[in-house]
């Protein structure tokens, strides 16, 4: 009889699910969350670039700058979107901002893993830290309701978001969601106009909305500039800015991450480290 008891006490045992570890926030301040395993993994070495290197956003590096301190600070401060142009430093600028304020405990979720960010958040609510969530392209396809997570996180659903967590995301989309999808919504279904509202709703839960534009060519070389200029790079202004432009001609494109590209060929080729 006692043998049967154990073996079901064991059993149960094994349905039930293991309580989260919580890691010591006070020995790193970034994370990774996961779902495979559940949990938190400690990023020593977070990339990221100098928020002073972070040119032609200044409307945008401020704001973000000045929101992000106010909630390191315990004040109140609003859930943040990064829209617009690809490679024009939204991710950057949210790692730069961290790193710049500081006080605040950065996880990465993937967009995959928002499903789970109940879990996420019970684990964060009760502790001392402040953290901030950040998701890279964010974005949602055709019969994805991944979208119906995030709410938790911008709304907290009937408890309420944890007011120690802050969620920040970059989106080459303003409103999450391929146009075509919205507008699809609105031509079938029962009641199109809540299926468009409902969608497009998502992203006016963020109190933020920091747009980003692709740079003119001034904006691309100062740029570069200013990472020659960080790495003690020596080369003609002249010489610089006629090989940065053939650069961006084959590319076919301007940008911050294209700005990047070309300083790290140039790096290469002159032998410097970075």
């Amino acid at each position: 009889m006692s043998e049967a008891l154990d073996r079901i006490a064991n059993a149960l045992d094994r349905l039930s699910p293991i309580p989260l570890a919580r890691p010591d926030f006070d020995k790193c301040d970034a994370f990774l969350w996961q779902t495979n395993p559940m949990g938190l993994i400690p990023i020593s070495n977070v990339s990221c670039i100098d928020i002073k290197l972070l040119l032609g956003i200044d409307n945008s590096r401020d704001t973000l700058r000045a929101n992000t301190e106010q909630f390191s600070k315990g004040f109140p401060a609003n859930n943040a979107l990064l829209w617009g142009a690809r490679g024009m430093g939204k991710s950057s600028l949210i790692k730069a901002v961290h790193r710049d304020v500081g006080g605040v405990i950065l996880i990465e979720i993937q967009r995959e893993d928002l499903s789970s960010v109940a879990e996420l958040l019970n684990l964060l609510r009760n502790s001392k830290r402040r953290f901030l969530l950040f998701c890279d392209d964010l974005s949602f396809d055709h019969d994805d309701t991944t979208y119906k997570s995030l709410k938790a996180v911008l709304d907290g659903g009937i408890e309420g978001r944890p007011e120690n967590v802050l969620f920040y995301a970059t989106s080459n989309r303003r409103h999450l969601m391929p146009r075509d999808m919205i507008e699809n919504e609105g031509q079938s279904g029962v009641n199109p106009a809540e299926a468009v509202e409902e969608k497009v709703s998502l992203s006016d839960r963020f109190g933020l909305w920091l747009g980003f534009h692709s740079c003119s060519q001034d904006i691309y070389l100062a740029i570069i500039k200013g990472y020659c200029d960080q790495y003690s790079i020596n080369i003609s202004t002249d010489d610089l800015y006629a090989e940065a432009i053939e650069w961006q001609a084959t590319r076919g494109s301007r940008s911050g991450r294209v700005a990047w590209q070309f300083f790290v060929d140039l790096a290469g080729r002159r032998n410097v480290c970075l």
